[in-house]
């Protein structure tokens, strides 16, 4: 049974329209499909773009929180925006942190890490624990509890959210209440079942694309088989000591089987883990199809999930 045939009917017409990524032939040209065109701004979420002290020079921040504020400190986010690590801006998911500041009445600070190839390797990991380390060292000015910090992506995104925690969890903070790695790309390795399986040109991510957003982000080191965790999270030798974890993937995505892997392990290092996978559903299904019954249905339950973790 071919690729298509196999998406649900509800997701099957957006295939037909989506032109593929091309990374190698027209980086410029991928990256023009994820750029955002205006939304319409909730009236109950203010957001501020600001720069701030990045791992090389400045980087901006965008952040989102609510428009009704007390003097109560608030749970955090740190949202990473996905894209292969080669693609992506924090606009692009300005309706998503809209909706996770309403869902878990707390403060999104989503960061605009540096892209491969431009970038390679550890340029975006860097990035991100420099703007959740800012995000802790400004939580009096913004209003943050500390004891209450999240993280989560989706993608590459997801992908940089668990090595993030790997890195906190070695370099001792700051301390997270919670992550939510959605469909992450997390293994460089392409040797799974789901990584030969999807290959379609319309899919929204295939492997071709897998395997050149890798050599992209780690060049060189990417044939060595000697990469950090911090840059593929499947190499970590443990998951031990981990906060607590939730993530999502459809059964028609490439980052299938490294997921299911990554769930399995974290579960049997005593990680908290709850997990969801959605048949009939291809990579971020949630996000190009959101009106979708499927996708109405996992969006509210990564936001149902982040609400709990935040507020317990």
């Amino acid at each position: 049974m071919d690729f298509e045939s196999r998406v649900l009917p509800e997701l099957r017409p957006i295939l037909s329209l989506f032109p593929g990524f091309q990374l190698e032939e027209n980086l410029e040209l991928s990256r023009s499909l994820l750029s955002s065109s205006p939304i319409e701004k909730s009236e109950h979420v203010s957001t501020t773009n600001r720069m701030i002290p990045g791992a090389a020079g400045e980087m901006l921040v965008k952040i989102y929180e609510p428009v009704q504020r007390t003097d109560a400190k608030l749970p955090a986010m740190l949202w990473i925006h996905g894209g292969g690590y080669v693609m992506g801006h924090p606009d692009m998911d300005d309706v998503l942190c809209e909706r996770f500041v309403q869902a878990a009445k707390c403060v999104v600070v989503s960061v605009d890490y540096r892209l491969a190839p431009e970038h390679p390797y550890p340029a975006a990991i860097d990035d991100c624990y420099a703007g959740l380390t800012w995000m802790s060292d400004e939580a009096e000015s913004l209003g943050i509890d500390l004891d209450r910090i999240a993280i989560a992506g989706a993608s590459g995104g997801g992908g940089l959210t668990a090595a993030l925690a790997l890195m906190v969890r070695d370099k001792g903070g700051p301390a997270l209440i919670f992550q939510m790695p959605l469909y992450p790309m997390i293994d460089n390795r392409n040797i799974t079942a789901s990584s030969h399986e999807i290959t379609a040109d319309n899919a929204t991510w295939n492997r071709m694309n897998n395997l050149a957003a890798w050599n992209m982000y780690l060049g060189e080191h990417n044939d060595t088989g000697e990469v950090s965790p911090y840059a593929v999270p499947s190499k970590a030798k443990s998951l031990a000591g981990l906060p607590p974890t939730y993530t999502c993937i459809g059964q028609l995505d490439l980052f299938r089987d490294e997921t299911i892997e990554y769930v399995t392990r974290l579960a049997q290092a005593g990680v908290d883990v709850e997990f969801h996978l959605y048949p009939g559903s291809f990579h971020s299904f949630e996000m190009i199809v959101p009106q979708a019954e499927v996708s109405q249905r996992a969006s509210k339950s990564y936001l149902d999930a982040i609400a709990r973790a935040l507020n317990p």
